[in-house]
């Protein structure tokens, strides 16, 4: 995006979040999140209606040889019947679908709902099937009987939209929300004069995207179930590269890597000018996630983004009901939660997926990599947070399982990352990445080398910037340095060790560190620049310097206890 669609976007969010947060003061992060994704939801769903429904009214007006509805200008204007055949015409369901639109009946539009709010309570709105009078009851029954109508009508959605009524908020701050909506055209928006070439789906995809960042925040440590940070998303997703096939998140949270696979490809796609769309056919995504209402947002944010996606028939724990029984991904991501305590059942005793070692019952880390190894096609990649602990840890049958996934070849890289990333925790974090095949492997068309037997190590605890007082975060530039390594190191483009930052390493040089996958073990200490100062003079000269100082720090101490005597104090 340009810098003036960029700027747009930012003063969107700020607008919409004020708005939003109003609501903050009847009811918690956890909570009014429902209400306004919900909100966004309809909006979205809504206005990709009417931009469908006005191509086809400019379709069906235009001249042509084949066009059999068009009636000129000056005909069809006055004509009653032919106003009424073209209305009933773009009242066709099929002509939505095809183009992978939702059908959102009159009763679910935007248009509806900004007129209907603001009547007064116990107006008739309409007659149902039966002909009996539909009265309006409240806002939240009136959004609500949206939501209703969009998934009765559409089977994708079906179970997926949560309702609002149960949090009970005022006719008016509602009101207030969809007014506040419908001031802001999602439609080639218009912005310093200029009419931006973005659309609905774009604009509303990055509110809701940012909304699930601030809810997350606002949240703390419950919003982290269903948010990763999305430059740490984004870093993984450029490793790995997945330009078409399967993807799986088996911890998907609100679907954070889907959307980045997708951005991933629009973004190559521009760069190398080929078809995006085109592009977006060759993957598919497969998710599971045992928080229900975590589950549905994530098909939501499907939805929004016009991702088609297999999340199972329902929400469920990965581990012990798992919806992908015989899926092969040919990447898999995720950030399951750290150190899971209570995540064991004897049902899984003797589970095929424990190939290489019985996972400790006390942590579930090590029944994660297994879960996604499980899962991975023969050619696939995968990668996954997890607690630094992970990378060392001898307890329980941890170090075997390591040292076995490390002999048998399957360990690619170990990204060690800086503190701070995370809004729900503090536990220092490192990025696994594995495959089966580091013998091959193309990415569109280029091929990586033979990799067998090496392992990168990258160390990037010192990347990163403070976003504000407690929040670190990756720049694209950190980004593109970590990436690029790696990438060069798959490929052998010019890659060199590079003293405290990565390494390529030998399984010899892993039995050296009892197979321990720390980073900071084999990347070293950086290369401290050489100013031209022979050692020893440095030293007389830091130490004559340090001796200095400590005679200036005695007598500004003897000074201070003589200025504290004369007011009557003895220190």
């Amino acid at each position: 995006m340009n810098s003036v669609e960029q700027q747009f976007l930012k003063d969107l969010d700020d607008k919409l979040w004020k708005a939003a947060d109003k609501l903050r003061a009847n009811l918690d992060a956890a909570n009014y999140k429902h209400v306004v994704l919900g909100l966004i939801f309809l909006k979205y769903v809504s206005d990709a209606f009417e931009e469908r429904q006005a191509q086809l009214l400019e379709l069906f007006t235009t001249e042509g040889d084949d066009n059999i509805y068009y009636m000129p200008p000056e005909d069809y204007s006055t004509d009653a019947y032919y106003q009424q055949c073209l209305q009933d015409e773009l009242e066709q369901l099929d002509y939505y679908r095809e183009v992978n639109v939702f059908w959102v009946p009159k009763a679910a539009r935007w248009s509806t709902l900004k007129e209907k709010a603001v009547l007064p309570i116990g107006t008739v709105l309409w007659q149902d099937e039966a002909g009996n009078d539909v009265k309006l009851r409240s806002v939240s029954w009136l959004i609500d009987n949206a939501l209703e109508a969009i998934e009765n009508s559409n089977a994708k959605l079906k179970g997926i939209l949560n309702r609002i009524s149960q949090y009970q908020l005022d006719n008016d701050k509602l009101i207030g929300l969809i007014n506040t909506f419908s001031d802001t055209s999602f439609t080639k928006p218009v912005y310093q004069g200029e009419v931006l070439e973005l659309h609905s789906k774009d604009i509303l995809g990055h509110v809701y995207e940012y909304f699930l960042g601030e809810f997350a925040l606002a949240e703390g440590k419950q919003g982290g179930q269903y948010y990763t940070p999305k430059s740490i998303v984004t870093l993984i997703v450029e490793m790995l590269e997945p330009y078409s096939g399967r993807v799986y998140d088996p911890a998907m949270g609100s679907g954070g890597f889907f959307v980045s696979s997708s951005k991933f490809i629009e973004q190559h796609a521009q760069e190398q000018q080929y078809d995006a769309a085109e592009q977006k056919k060759h993957i598919s995504v497969y998710g599971q996630e045992s928080n229900p209402t975590t589950w549905k947002l994530a098909a939501m944010n499907m939805a929004i983004r016009g991702i088609d996606f297999n999340f199972g028939k329902k929400n469920a724990d990965t581990f012990l009901d798992n919806q992908h029984p015989d899926l092969r991904a040919d990447f898999v991501m995720a950030n399951p939660p750290f150190n899971v305590k209570d995540w064991w059942s004897e049902s899984l005793a003797d589970d095929v997926r424990w190939q290489y070692g019985t996972p400790p019952k006390g942590n579930a880390n090590f029944a994660w990599i297994q879960h996604m190894l499980h899962h991975l096609a023969p050619t696939g990649s995968m990668a996954l947070l997890l607690a630094n602990g992970s990378m060392s840890s001898n307890t329980n049958n941890e170090g075997e399982i390591r040292k076995r996934l490390i002999e048998e070849d399957l360990v690619e890289c170990m990204v060690a990352l800086p503190g701070q990333l995370f809004t729900n925790t503090q536990i220092p974090a490192c990025i696994w990445f594995l495959t089966k095949d580091k013998a091959n492997g193309l990415v569109r068309h280029e091929k990586k080398r033979d990799r067998r037997g090496e392992l990168l190590f990258i160390d990037a605890r010192n990347l990163g910037y403070m976003r504000d007082r407690v929040l670190r975060d990756f720049t694209a530039a950190d980004i593109a340095k970590v990436s690029d390594t790696f990438h060069a190191w798959q490929r052998g483009n010019d890659y060199e060790d590079v003293a405290g930052f990565c390494y390529s390493a030998s399984l010899d040089d892993l039995k050296k560190h009892d197979f321990v996958l720390t980073p900071g073990r084999y990347v070293g200490a950086e290369e401290q620049e050489d100013d031209g100062e022979p050692f020893a003079e440095k030293m007389t000269r830091l130490t004559e310097q340090l001796r200095e100082q400590f005679a200036e720090s005695d007598r500004l101490e003897a000074e201070i206890k003589r200025n504290l005597g004369g007011l009557g104090y003895d220190l």
